[in-house]
């Protein structure tokens, strides 16, 4: 039976990994991210601004003729950007999330991919909100501003009961589409270890900006043993695999391609980048940054090729 003693040291220690996030996270945000997210993601659209006198440079599409016409000058419109946005993690909290091979959980590695995305931005004078899911929605907490509000939501990436249940996508998304009006960025957050949500995915990014972050933890490699007693952690079967056996790695390793090609293919029907963070087997300086950097350039340079 669990203490009051039991409880206070798991909530310490939760504490000490958010502040150990807090710090990791902040230093590749200013010292490697910084200019990326702003520079990906940029506002929504422009708002009109003011009229004023026609400068050399000006663009001549800009031209208001009305005023020009008016005043016998020729006057241009300005517009300002909307850089204020909206940022929303869908996080996975089904059973799977929680295990595996590597220094960290699916769900510990999640938290720190959502910590750099959520302080580039607060930096960036955004909103960031969390909707966590397992087979339904467990909790949301609304879009806001400000690093105590970033930080309330790591701990909850790290501290919400695991779902007990399968999987599904469609209610967090249908959520997402209909509780966030204005258009906002959407971090799917998953092992996608599921089935059955391309409609609803569809769906949330004729409205959303929908980008899938995929955990690929290190047991999608077949693992360098004899026999291995396996649990699915959703459905609860267990089976004994012989991993000496070649046809039984071939056969595994397959499999694995065959689903993430399928899951990639699906995402890119329904109009979602993809954005593959590796969990890593052992500690690794830059292997939470490398993926997301590695997505910014990708945004970066089919915007550019727009």
């Amino acid at each position: 039976m669990e203490t009051d003693d039991d409880r206070e040291l798991e909530l310490s220690e939760l504490l000490k990994e958010v502040r150990r996030i807090e710090v990791q996270s902040s230093r590749l945000v200013t010292d490697v991210m910084a200019g990326g997210y702003s520079s990906v993601f940029r506002g929504a659209g422009i708002e009109f601004d003011e009229v004023r006198e026609y400068v050399d440079g000006d663009d001549p599409r800009s031209v208001d003729w009305n005023v020009t016409a008016r005043t016998g000058r020729p006057h241009v419109k300005k517009y300002l950007d909307e850089r204020e946005l909206t940022v929303l993690f869908l996080l996975d909290l089904s059973a799977s999330m929680t295990g595996g091979f590597g220094i960290w959980s699916a769900r510990q590695t999640a938290a720190r991919v959502c910590a750099c995305l959520a302080l580039s931005a607060v930096q960036n004078n955004d909103k960031v909100g969390l909707i966590a899911f397992g087979e339904a929605v467990d909790k949301y907490v609304p879009p806001k501003k400000g690093i105590g509000h970033v930080l309330a939501i790591v701990r909850d990436c790290l501290a919400l009961p695991a779902s007990s249940t399968r999987t599904d996508f469609g209610p967090p998304l249908h959520f997402a589409a209909t509780v966030v009006r204005r258009r906002a960025i959407l971090f799917l957050v998953s092992d996608f270890l599921a089935t059955g949500w391309r409609d609803a995915a569809t769906a949330c990014a004729r409205r959303h900006d929908v980008i899938a972050v995929r955990l690929l933890t290190p047991e999608l490699a077949p693992p360098e043993a004899g026999l291995m007693r396996v649990r699915d952690p959703e459905s609860g079967r267990e089976r004994v695999v012989d991993w000496r056996s070649a046809r039984v790695r071939t056969a595994y390793a397959e499999r694995v391609a065959t689903w993430r090609a399928q899951t990639a293919d699906e995402l890119r029907r329904a109009g979602i980048d993809l954005m593959d963070v590796a969990v890593p087997r052992v500690h690794v300086k830059d292997a939470v940054a490398r993926p997301i950097l590695e997505f910014f350039r990708m945004r970066e340079r089919r915007g550019a090729k727009r």
